[in-house]
């Protein structure tokens, strides 16, 4: 009886409990505003001529649940959440299934998430699994349920879900994969675009067709089950063929998104925006996207790469004399692989390390006329250790050449003499004063480029040469506004001199070395295949190991910067190589097409010497070839000068 007693009053207690505490959540809701979720996630990115080329959660088509196909209502509601209409907010039958067979499975195989907690989570959360985000999505599950009827939540969340390729909305997906209105989608069009939102990089019919028909399936499935449409019409959808067209109305530009994400994590990285601001206000955010580089950058990408090829490239094209980001991707094509190699990647760099350290030696005494002697090398270190580099096509003069030479050939044994001579630490800290941040290592290979940078490093550090010594900091974004217009954030020139500016218009002029028939000899310059095409002076470096392939190159106005290789790091062919260096070339000839030359002015401390290119020394009346090269004034050759001591420092040569 004492039990029942206790039992009784526990009972009588909990009910109690939840009584006022459902009376005092009640009042509370009341007393507070609507949870305001017209702005939530409304980004509105605008390019450099301020015109809108990409907006958020906020669909840029924002639809009438009644303009909505009831197709997609019922697959969605019954795929996703078929209580959706009888609870308020959390399924709580569903939560306790799905907990069940997740212990008895010992991992995590079932949600229990609804529509609402979906739409709380998609409007104002990330995607952290941690209890703090889960309190966060149970809040804003009540408060959106208080606030809004069910159909305006379903309204909303149709009109704010991911949908893959960028698309957010069922407008905007309708438009995208099918080129019609979200009311006229069909019965098969329907299912196959409900179903992407659980994994849009998996279940987008554009990048794997079968397992997005086998998720139809499954949509199609749940309708039948809950008795919406028959076994026939079920089977007569999934036969049925897909017109499916994979591009919007606006851009047809594939790429574009990579440069929206890479704008999105820059704006993530801004410390004046507050994180709470980018999840719940509108934003207007101008960037410097040129939408004819970016449309250029495409097009050189898909006359480069085979359509069948696997092989990925990430490239930018930026104004190296402020950092202006102008066209950016981090792939092919988005709507196959939506990973940004421009942004989340870093691959070693290859001989395109090879400038800095020139660089670092023409400011130690150096000159383009400074040679050492082209041979195979063992470099013998303490500890019984050595290295033994070779040079590309194991090609070796075996004699003094120059330092034009040596660029030319993209030269390792030059490079790596070169570095042991300054010291190991000399080139890491010329790569830091450029904005290089990542990860070196103080290694005789370093110059070859072993270590891994990313692309915008890249293009940033080689601005420093294109602009005759200034460190400027790649950047996409200009301003940022509110809603009403008032500037939260806009970018500051940071620039600062870092290099030495006539050191910087000589190691430019050795970088057209890589192009210049005056230095065939023992070998070719590792551009001059496409020296024929080029109707512009540039300054260009390639880098080359077994899995990528780099080309960089500038001139006072414009610089590019490509990467071409393979994701698992799969061997890059003979053939493939060129890729990466018809994108540059292709690029940089169509954005300066029908512009004068943008080349540099010889400075005052600067004089003009007439050389033998591969030796470097004075030329001579009998010298059949002979190039003007360029040295700081009391540096120029004279017949005496003689080819550097080879015994580098401690380290012999055999």
């Amino acid at each position: 009886m004492k039990f029942l007693k206790k039992t009784f009053k526990l009972i009588l207690v909990l009910i109690i409990s939840y009584i006022l505490f459902k009376g005092a959540l009640f009042i509370y809701l009341k007393s507070t505003p609507s949870l305001e979720i017209g702005d939530v996630n409304n980004i509105l990115l605008y390019d450099s001529k301020k015109k809108l080329f990409f907006q958020g959660n906020e669909s840029k088509q924002w639809v009438d649940l009644k303009n909505i196909s009831k197709y997609v209502k019922d697959a969605t509601i019954y795929t996703e959440d078929k209580h959706f209409y009888n609870h308020k907010g959390f399924d709580y039958l569903r939560i306790i299934k799905a907990g069940m067979i997740n212990i008895s499975k010992g991992k995590t195989t079932q949600g229990a998430s609804t529509i609402t907690q979906q739409y709380a989570k998609n409007l104002f959360l990330d995607f952290d699994k941690t209890w703090e985000r889960k309190w966060k999505e149970m809040w804003y599950t009540i408060r959106i349920e208080n606030d809004y009827s069910k159909d305006e939540i379903l309204e909303g969340y149709l009109n704010t879900i991911n949908y893959g390729h960028g698309m957010y909305g069922i407008e905007n997906a309708a438009q995208f994969y099918f080129n019609k209105s979200a009311k006229d989608l069909t019965l098969a069009e329907a299912t196959m675009i409900t179903g992407i939102p659980k994994s849009p990089s998996n279940y987008s019919p554009l990048v794997d067709f079968d397992t997005a028909k086998k998720r139809q399936a499954l949509v199609l499935k749940a309708l039948v089950d809950n008795k919406i449409i028959t076994e026939e019409e079920s089977a007569q959808a999934y036969d049925e063929q897909l017109n499916l067209v994979g591009k919007t109305d606006e851009e047809d530009l594939s790429t574009i998104m990579y440069y929206q994400d890479a704008a999105m994590s820059e704006l993530e990285k801004i410390d004046s925006i507050p994180r709470s601001l980018i999840e719940t206000g509108g934003l207007k955010i101008y960037t410097t996207l040129d939408l004819n580089s970016q449309s250029i950058l495409e097009t050189a990408i898909k006359n480069s790469i085979p359509e069948d090829s696997q092989a990925q490239v990430a490239a930018v094209i930026m104004n190296p004399n402020n950092g202006e980001v102008l066209a950016l991707t981090g792939g092919k094509n988005y709507n196959e692989s939506s990973f940004n190699r421009a942004i989340d990647s870093k691959r070693q760099v290859g001989s395109t390390m090879k400038p800095y350290l020139y660089y670092t030696a023409l400011e130690n005494g150096f000159t383009s006329s400074s040679s050492f002697t082209s041979e195979k090398t063992t470099f013998n270190f303490e500890n019984n250790q050595s290295y033994t580099p070779k040079n590309n096509n194991d090609a070796y003069g075996n004699k003094p050449i120059s330092m034009g030479t040596a660029i030319a050939y993209s030269e390792n044994i030059y490079a790596v003499k070169t570095h042991l001579f300054l010291g190991e630490d000399a080139l890491i800290n010329t790569a830091r004063r450029v904005g290089i941040t990542s990860k070196l290592e103080k290694i005789p290979s370093l110059p070859l480029g072993t270590n891994e940078i990313g692309i915008l490093e890249m293009a940033g550090g080689y601005s420093t040469f294109a602009n005759l010594g200034y460190q400027i900091t790649p950047h996409l974004i200009t301003k940022i506004e509110d809603k009403n217009g008032n500037v939260l954030y806009e970018y500051k020139d940071t620039k600062k001199l870092v290099l030495n500016k006539s050191i910087c218009f000589i190691l430019n002029n050795l970088l057209t070395a890589t192009y210049d028939k005056d230095y065939i000899d023992y070998n070719y310059p590792t551009a001059i295949g496409i020296a024929s095409k080029m109707t512009h002076k540039y300054a260009l470096k390639s880098g080359t190991t077994d899995t990528d392939n780099w080309n960089i190159g500038f001139n006072s106005e414009l610089l590019t910067a490509v990467w071409v290789g393979y994701d698992d790091n799969t061997k890059l062919q003979p053939k493939e190589y060129k890729y990466s260096q018809n994108i540059w070339l292709n690029s940089m000839e169509e954005s300066l097409k029908g512009k004068d030359d943008c080349w540099y002015e010889v400075p005052e401390n600067i004089s003009t010497v007439l050389v033998e290119p591969i030796s470097g020394r004075l030329a001579t009346e009998s010298d059949t070839k002979k190039k003007a090269m360029y040295f700081i004034k009391g540096t120029e050759p004279s017949i005496a000068t003689q080819v550097f001591d080879e015994k580098i420092q401690d380290h012999t040569a055999t």
